[in-house]
């Protein structure tokens, strides 16, 4: 039998290095072979430059979030973001070189890997960014999924869909962020935020997912403590909004 293969899945570390480290340095420590990465390296927090190289650096697949989307792309019209959000992405269209935007730019919507699938949003649309927050939307992203397990991020809050093996299109059920095998069916599982937790645990969240073959598969929701006035007091220097400061310490 081939040995099982583990994976560090991460979403959503938005600017915050500090939290990266962490979930980093905790997923080397549980032996995982390789990482992956879900999107949205950038936004909201003020280390833009240095979680891009430090994932850069991993040589690992990247897909692209929304905000990496934002944040490389200067024809995106922000005149009808929330007043922060666009303050934020347009400071970090500042603190981000050339070569930086490029490769966020460049980064693809969707990835199999080894038999699963990563996306950032949802399958159905992954260049729209919907949110997968209920069983219907994560309905429609099954719909286009061929694989028995997709990981996405995007919300910011870890969870499971389900979708029963044979079951009609619209027979999911959304569970909490269990550990476990991954019994029959089909599965969309959001990983959580490493560095903007929504969920009100205000620790980093990663998953590690652990594949033996296409059959025997687990996950592993993990959460990291890290230096969170650290990262605060980044974005006080960097003058970004005080609300970022608010959900780091809140997990909301």
């Amino acid at each position: 039998m081939p040995r099982p293969k583990r994976y560090a899945i991460i979403s959503d570390i938005h600017a915050n290095i500090e939290a990266l480290d962490a979930v980093l340095a905790d997923a080397k420590a549980q032996g995982v072979d390789d990482y992956v990465c879900l999107g949205d390296v950038v936004g909201y927090n003020a280390a833009p430059a240095e979680c891009i190289h430090r994932i850069r650096e991993l040589g690992c697949k990247v897909v692209k979030g929304n905000h990496d989307h934002y944040c490389s792309d200067p024809t995106v019209n922000l005149d009808d973001f929330q007043p922060n959000a666009a303050s934020v992405i347009e400071w970090t269209r500042r603190n981000i070189g050339e070569d930086d935007t490029r490769w966020l730019h460049e980064l693809p919507l969707t990835a199999t890997i080894m038999g699963f699938t990563v996306v950032h949003s949802t399958l159905d649309s992954p260049e729209h960014f919907r949110y997968a927050f209920d069983t219907l939307d994560a309905a429609d992203s099954f719909n286009c999924q061929r694989t028995r397990v997709c990981f996405h991020g995007h919300t910011h809050v870890p969870c499971i869909f389900i979708r029963a093996p044979g079951g009609d299109s619209n027979a999911v059920v959304k569970v909490g962020p269990a550990n476990g095998l991954l019994r029959q069916g089909s599965y969309f599982i959001n990983v959580g935020s490493v560095g903007q937790p929504r969920d009100g645990i205000p620790k980093a969240c990663y998953v590690i997912y652990t594949a033996e073959g296409l059959t025997k598969l687990s996950v592993e929701f993990r959460r990291v403590d890290y230096d969170i006035e650290a990262a605060v007091r980044r974005i006080e220097e960097a003058g970004l909004p005080a609300r970022l400061i608010t959900r780091l310490y809140t997990g909301q």
